[in-house]
């Protein structure tokens, strides 16, 4: 496994210098970080991680794998032959060799403490799975509305857990007990991208482990303006939300879930419709507990109305 980023003043063609590189402030958490054609924005965020970290590529055309390679050769640099989306971050666990694994984008990273403090509670919690953290986007720090519903979750966490209980995250927010996402099986490769880390939650939660929201764990988010095709993205996310009902949900979710991708985006039934088979074999429902869980986030009850006194 790598060890802490160090920088060199050797750079690549076309690429700006590498910046000095934060000291690593644990030993126990490796940062993965999936990227594909965003060579200069990697140029800015790796320097800012504080602890190893493995690069992967996924089939960049932009020369990103040698421009951080030469400028960084602390980091383990792993080029995939084809995009893989989402699940290029599995290749990056399954090469880890720190018992927690943070995630981060390459427009994103987590901020001073945050990895230290989350091998604390891993190591304090052995039932813990995962942890999310707040996210600040932009130059701003403008929270992320995610961050805000996590926190207010209806959702009963366990007896003795550091934090709120979730059932979702965003993926570049997450740090995770490498065995408990491996056992799960790591991002479904059949998702790709957008929406992928629900069916992950699912599994994780049911086989017994620990999601929790903690928001002294903070990353920065500096996504790029809109510009790709948000038609496709649309798509893409509608066909998996139907893909992961299912997958794991009963047919009256199923149900529901397929009336609105027909509302929201037809061509994405298309696209189930394709994969139907596929899921079928796989498809396993939830304990009802964790059923039952995410009925609540779906259906939260009304508040409660404060009476004058």
């Amino acid at each position: 496994m790598s060890g802490p980023v160090t920088a060199t003043s050797r750079t690549f063609p076309g690429t700006p210098p590498a910046a000095p590189p934060r000291p690593a402030e644990t030993s126990r958490v490796t940062v993965v970080v999936a990227t594909r054609d965003r060579r200069d924005r990697l140029f800015e965020t790796l320097p800012q991680h504080r602890a190893p970290i493995i690069l992967v590529d996924n089939a960049s055309t932009d020369g990103s794998p040698e421009a951080i390679g030469a400028a960084f050769p602390d980091i383990g640099v792993v080029r995939l032959d084809r995009n893989a989306g989402a699940a290029a971050r599995n290749e990056g666990v399954r090469r880890a060799t720190t018992p927690y694994v943070a995630f981060a984008d390459d427009d994103s990273f987590w901020t001073e403490g945050s990895l230290a403090r989350a091998a604390e509670l891993f190591d304090a919690h052995p039932r813990l799975g995962l942890l999310t953290g707040q996210v600040l986007i932009g130059p701003s720090s403008r929270p992320d509305p995610i961050s805000a519903a996590q926190a207010a979750a209806p959702l009963a966490a366990p007896r003795g857990a550091p934090g709120p209980s979730v059932l979702g995250f965003l993926s570049c927010a997450v740090v995770v007990r490498r065995e408990a996402f491996l056992d799960a099986g790591g991002f479904e490769p059949r998702l790709f991208v957008y929406g992928e880390e629900a069916l992950l939650a699912m599994d994780m939660t049911a086989a017994g482990w620990w999601l929790c929201y903690e928001p002294s764990l903070t990353v920065r988010h500096f996504p790029l303006p809109a510009g790709r095709d948000r038609s496709a993205r649309d798509r893409i996310e509608a066909r998996n939300r139907l893909l992961t009902a299912l997958l794991r949900r009963p047919p009256t979710v199923v149900a529901r879930n397929l009336a609105s991708t027909v509302r929201q985006s037809p061509v994405a039934v298309w696209d189930v419709a394709r994969a139907l088979p596929w899921a079928l074999r796989h498809r396993r429902r939830l304990p009802p507990a964790v059923e039952a869980s995410l009925l609540r986030l779906e259906h939260p009850p009304p508040a409660t109305p404060h009476l004058p006194g």
